[in-house]
């Protein structure tokens, strides 16, 4: 099954490096982002709190532009049918869910680089940081992973995938505030240790949710 998914995981990184789609999407809208923050915004004189949620939310919308294609390009180029024939549900989720983990970690990556650097912040604790970043880019892709596999056969792709998106990483963006403001502004509290198993926790609840559903979505 790990070999069948990785053989997912490459035909997903090869196709991206002919069209370069997603890389192109979500770096032009997270330069846009940034800079419209910086400048427009004026965010480098708000208060320290404010500035550890913007970066999600640039990090969010991003996602939002990009990764709606997971799926979506199977159904349009028809060969959703063709991986249907030769391969099971869970191998074609967990492939698709490795693409999409990796690919967002590293857009997280860049985000917090430039962040920081153009806000002028810090790192307090740099295992909150860390983990913010690693189980952020994981319950994204999770969620990103099956939503994009819901609405593949739909013919408004676009509004839908939003629709259904933003309520499921409400939870996820609300911790991911808490543990980056640790991280870069106040440093652990009392209650650091349960936002840090919450978020480890609602990671492994999507993943689970996803290969769980992802059957009845793939037989559809």
């Amino acid at each position: 099954m790990l070999k069948a998914a990785y053989s997912i995981l490459q035909k997903e990184m090869m196709q991206e490096l002919r069209t370069r789609y997603a890389v192109n999407t979500l770096l032009a809208f997270t330069g846009a982002a940034l800079l419209l923050i910086l400048f427009t915004l004026r965010a480098h004189q708000l208060d320290p709190v404010p500035k550890s949620g913007l970066v999600w939310i640039i990090i969010l919308f991003a996602a939002m532009s990009g990764m709606m294609r997971s799926f979506v390009q199977e159904a349009d180029k028809k060969t959703w049918p063709l991986l249907q024939l030769h391969t099971d549900a869970t191998v074609v989720f967990l492939g698709k869910l490795c693409y999409n983990f990796l690919f967002l970690l590293a857009l997280h990556i860049f985000t917090f680089f430039f962040y920081m650097l153009m806000m002028d912040l810090g790192i307090v604790n740099g295992l909150y940081l860390t983990a913010s970043i690693f189980f952020g880019a994981l319950g994204l892709a999770a969620v990103t992973t099956l939503t994009s596999a819901m609405i593949a056969q739909a013919d408004r792709k676009g509004s839908i995938f939003s629709v259904l998106c933003i309520p499921l990483v409400v939870p996820l963006l609300l911790i991911l505030t808490r543990t980056t403001g640790m991280a870069l502004i106040e440093g652990p509290d009392d209650g650091a240790l349960n936002d840090l198993v919450a978020l480890i926790g609602y990671c492994g609840v999507t993943i689970t949710t996803g290969i769980l559903l992802f059957d009845y979505i793939w037989e559809d």
